[in-house]
């Protein structure tokens, strides 16, 4: 499968879109404001009174969220150079990139409605730039700061023992990592997620200036066992999901053997293993926080007031993005009662437990 032409969100702006669908990562982004500010006003500082502020939102998606960076970044930077030099801010060039299939076109309709609510102090441009950040996108030493959210736990490719077209099916019955994985097939996601984070940082540290920096947020795991994380519950209880149609005959077995989602959860130690072995940036911060798996669930306690919706409101949350890589594998016409399935299996789990997502931070200066 090429991940590049199946691997976006659900577009538009309808119910099922990811436009409308999104408040998981818009939580995050509001819980990383703090140090978005630190690193905006950190490159903005180091650039006053230069005329030209790059900045790059990798994996930006469509919806709002992009938006709100864009109007993050605005925001710091008038105040910054307003405050700290007197001088005029710098004008600020956004780079909004992702796939080929992402929904550009709302993104950008959305952007025309809303450029009037945003801070005109700063004098902005704002370009869409579809491709794989897996490749190279910009000049060398072109770029001031990297941003990146809720994107780089997405592979840039499955192992080529795990393809829809390899003959071996060597994680049978799962979707991702299980218990009932093996251990070699645990060592291909691994793998494939060093080499791809490794090949993620050489390619931003030649576009970035020297100085630029980085903030990335992704989805992991806190504990270290890779069976112990928080996706292998939320994708195993979609792979029982689609278990139970393989049983009545609404799957074919062989669609289920034959699929694994491009996806790794790292731990904390594994992207600082990664960004050391680089030794091309300095991690000027490293946190991990937790975000309940209902994104409408602001509470912190340790109950799920109403199982059933929490687990309507996952399944939404999931299928918005993954829906074009499922209906592209088994088809469309499955979706529905596949997502109807996995939302009452998450509302049976959370009657048990109230499980999160464990949501990794790194910001990094380039050496």
């Amino acid at each position: 499968m090429e991940l590049q032409h199946y691997l976006h969100m659900v577009a538009g702006e309808g119910e099922d879109s990811y436009a409308k669908n999104s408040r998981l990562q818009e939580k995050a982004m509001v819980e990383i404001r703090p140090v978005l500010e630190k690193v905006v006003t950190d490159v903005c500082t180091a650039l006053c009174p230069r005329t030209t502020m790059v900045v790059a939102d990798l994996g930006c998606s469509s919806g709002p969220n992009a938006l709100r960076f864009v109007s993050d970044v605005i925001r710091v930077t008038g105040d910054c150079c307003g405050r700290s030099h007197g001088d005029p801010p710098p004008e600020l060039q956004f780079f909004l990139n992702d796939m080929p299939g992402n929904d550009f076109n709302s993104l950008f309709q959305s952007l025309a409605q809303r450029s009037k609510k945003m801070a005109m102090a700063v004098p902005h441009y704002v370009v869409g730039l579809p491709g794989s950040f897996y490749t190279r996108l910009f000049p060398s030493h072109s770029v001031h700061f990297f941003h990146s959210s809720y994107s780089l736990m997405w592979l840039s490719q499955l192992p080529a023992e795990l393809q829809v077209n390899s003959k071996m099916h060597l994680n049978e019955g799962n979707i991702y990592l299980t218990m009932t994985t093996p251990p070699s097939v645990v060592r291909m996601y691994q793998e494939q997620f060093r080499k791809d984070f490794m090949l993620f940082l050489r390619l931003r540290w030649k576009e970035l200036v020297f100085g630029g920096q980085m903030l990335l947020t992704l989805l992991g795991r806190k504990n270290k066992s890779v069976f112990h994380g928080d996706l292998n519950h939320v994708y195993g209880l979609l792979g029982q999901a689609l278990q139970s149609l393989v049983l009545e005959g609404m799957v074919e077995k062989e669609r289920l053997d034959s699929f694994n989602l491009p996806i790794y959860g790292p731990s904390v130690d594994e992207v600082m293993a990664v960004v050391k072995q680089s030794e091309l940036y300095d991690i000027n911060h490293l946190q991990l926080f937790e975000s309940n798996w209902d994104p409408y669930d602001d509470l912190e306690g340790e109950s799920v007031g109403d199982p059933i919706q929490s687990g309507i409101n996952v399944a939404k949350c999931l299928r918005a993005v993954m829906e074009p890589l499922f209906a592209r594998h088994f088809g469309e016409y499955t979706l529905d009662e596949l997502f109807e399935r996995y939302a009452l299996n998450v509302a049976k789990h959370l009657e048990r437990e109230k499980t999160k997502y464990s949501v990794i931070v790194v910001w990094l200066r380039k050496k």
